[in-house]
């Protein structure tokens, strides 16, 4: 993958996985928005992190759970 969204690397803050390009795990996105805080919020606090690479993740996510969800109605 030319441009990878998301990477997993145990070089990189354990193997957590982070956004490409950064040190940020993914995890501290949906915390910030669990906690109320719009993603211009998040966006403010990680300037290292693109809003479309935040994007992507949320919809990545959307899918994820739509897929699950369709699965498990099957």
């Amino acid at each position: 993958m030319a441009n990878p969204l998301i990477v997993k690397d145990s070089e990189i803050l354990g193997g957590t996985p982070v956004f490409a390009g950064t040190r940020v795990p993914i995890r501290i996105l949906f915390e910030h928005l669990e906690a109320g805080d719009r993603l211009d919020d998040f966006l403010d606090s990680y300037p290292t992190v693109t809003r479309d690479q935040a994007v992507q993740v949320l919809e990545r996510a959307a899918q994820s759970l739509a897929k699950a969800g369709d699965e498990a109605a099957a």
